[in-house]
Parts: structure tokens; C-alpha cells; sequence
């Protein structure tokens, strides 16, 4: 188990030097994400009522295209520098591969939600430092990597990964996405936090099945 667990810290490891090295993705999906936020901004008054209920749905709409992003270079980075090959060949389970790279994920698009919430907080007037939205943010994170690691490693030997991913992407985060919006909607009207346990189960139940699922047959997903 420590052996396996050292074998995916190396993978994740690997991906966040290369990703300090180039900063490319950490780039793109920053200011892709903040442009979304910024532009809305100037369509609602901040503060108001139609602010807070549109305001979860503008938030996590810029998370999961910024999220989306990356995800498609996460396996097309690797092929592209001939590295996919090199992991596929190395003495380890496929589903350490996996493990490895949505952590690595995970770690990256919370940083990127680390940025995000304070400037979509104080754009839109609205207070998003609650435990709530935190536990929200950590439960669809989590979901939305488990799917877009998958489906990007499914993609990647495609012509058409770039169009494919979010044709795979979307339709099953739809019930991840919907509940962290109506979750988030909740905890801006001052909901208490059993309210919210219907939602968080559905995010919950979501992240445990793919993951486990996602686990089990990445090493056919994976294979050309």
C-alpha cells in the first residue's frame, strides 16, 4: 500500500513540476476563468437579488469550463512529448497512472478556485468565505476531476480530442454540476447546513462512484 501510494505521489510530483516549469495550462485556465466572472459582472448589479441567484450558477460555470481546459491537456501534454508511451510501460498498475493524474488535477483547480473565490467574492458582493462553500467546492472538485481525467485519457487518441472531451465531459457532470449550483444558491440565501445534505449526498455519491469506477477501468481506457 505505502509503495503504491509513493508510486502515485511521483506521478503527481512530476506533473506539478512540469506545470511550474511551462505555466501554460495554469495560464489559460486563470484568465479564461476570470474573464467569465469579469464579463458577467457587468450584466448584474452586485449585491442584489438577481445577483445571488445567478451568481452560483456564473461561478461554477467558469470552474467547469475553466476545469475542462485542463483536463484536455492533462494526456495531451504526455503524448505530445512522447511520455504517454513511457507511463504506459512502467512496472506499475494503470490505476496508479490515474490516481497520480487526478490528484494532480485536483491540487491544481482548487489552487485555481483558491484564486477565484476572493475576486468573485468581492465583484459580485457576495460572501463566499463559509466552511459550507468550501466542503461544496471540495465535493464537486473533486467529481468534476474524477470524470475529466477519465474521459481525457479516453480522448487523447482522437483526432478530435478537443471536441470530444466536453461532448463526454458535460452530459455526466450534469448532476455534480446542478447540485454544487443549488447548493452554492443555498449557502448565499443563508441556508443552514442540513438544508444542504440532499446535495452534498448527490456530490458525495457521485465522487465515490466515478472514482471507483474510473479506477477499475482506466487501464482500458488508456490502452489506443
Amino acid at each position: 500500500m505505502s509503495k503504491s501510494i509513493g508510486k502515485i505521489l511521483v506521478i503527481l510530483r512530476k506533473d506539478l513540476i512540469s506545470e511550474a516549469r511551462t505555466r501554460d495550462v495554469a495560464a489559460s485556465v486563470l484568465i479564461f476563468a476570470l474573464l467569465v466572472i469579469v464579463i458577467f459582472n457587468f450584466a448584474f448589479e452586485p449585491g442584489g437579488e438577481t445577483t445571488k441567484l445567478v451568481a452560483p450558477g456564473i461561478l461554477w460555470v467558469a470552474i467547469t469550463f475553466a476545469g475542462v481546459l485542463s483536463f484536455n491537456r492533462s494526456f495531451v501534454l504526455e503524448k505530445e512529448n512522447g511520455c504517454l508511451e513511457g507511463l504506459k510501460l512502467c512496472p506499475i498498475n494503470k490505476e496508479i497512472i490515474y490516481l497520480g493524474k487526478m490528484l494532480g488535477s485536483l491540487l491544481f483547480l482548487l489552487i485555481v478556485e483558491i484564486i477565484i473565490f476572493p475576486i468573485f467574492s468581492v465583484l459580485f458582493n457576495l460572501p463566499l468565505f463559509m466552511p459550507k462553500v468550501a466542503l461544496i467546492a471540495v465535493l464537486a472538485t473533486v467529481g468534476l476531476v474524477s470524470v475529466g481525467i477519465l474521459f481525457s485519457a479516453l480522448s487523447v487518441h482522437t483526432k478530435a480530442r478537443e471536441i470530444l472531451l466536453p461532448i463526454l465531459f458535460f452530459p455526466v457532470c450534469a448532476p455534480v454540476i446542478i447540485a454544487a449550483v443549488e447548493a452554492t444558491g443555498m449557502v448565499l440565501q443563508g441556508e443552514a447546513l442540513g438544508s444542504l445534505s440532499s446535495w452534498l449526498q448527490i456530490m458525495a455519491v457521485f465522487d465515490v462512484v466515478f472514482v471507483v469506477v474510473s479506477v477499475l477501468i482506466f487501464e482500458f481506457v488508456i490502452e489506443e
